[in-house]
């Protein structure tokens, strides 16, 4: 597996933006897809964003428009944009990383960060 560092969480009031950032860290030459899923206390985690590693991005329907997902390939790191936030956005928003060729070979399985809180309030 993968070292994913998450960061850019926090609270924020309803409508406001945060960017939050997924690193993976080691000596990694390729990653094949990366994202985001995020989990609200007492349900279930649910899939927000993914990016491949070709750019190719797919969105839950509940954050099309609002969420944009993107990567720096050359710095490993998934990036998610999260605008018009709701207090239904509030949530432990995990990274994840799939497919992970590096110095210590290739990992097709899925790696997961740590998660950070976003917490949507007034």
């Amino acid at each position: 597996q993968v070292q994913l560092v998450e960061s850019g969480g926090g609270l924020v009031q309803p409508g406001g933006s945060l960017i939050l950032s997924c690193a993976a860290s080691g000596s990694i030459f390729s990653i094949n897809a990366m994202g985001w899923y995020r989990q609200a206390p007492g349900k279930q985690r649910e899939l927000v964003a993914g990016i491949t590693e070709g750019g190719d991005t797919n969105y839950a329907d509940s954050v099309k428009g609002r969420f944009t997902i993107s990567r720096d390939n050359a710095k490993n790191t998934a990036y998610l944009q999260i605008n018009s936030l709701r207090p239904e956005d509030t949530a432990v928003y995990y990274c994840y990383a799939d497919g992970v060729s590096s110095s210590s070979g290739y990992y097709r399985g899925r790696s997961w960060g740590q998660g950070t809180q976003v917490t949507v309030s007034s």
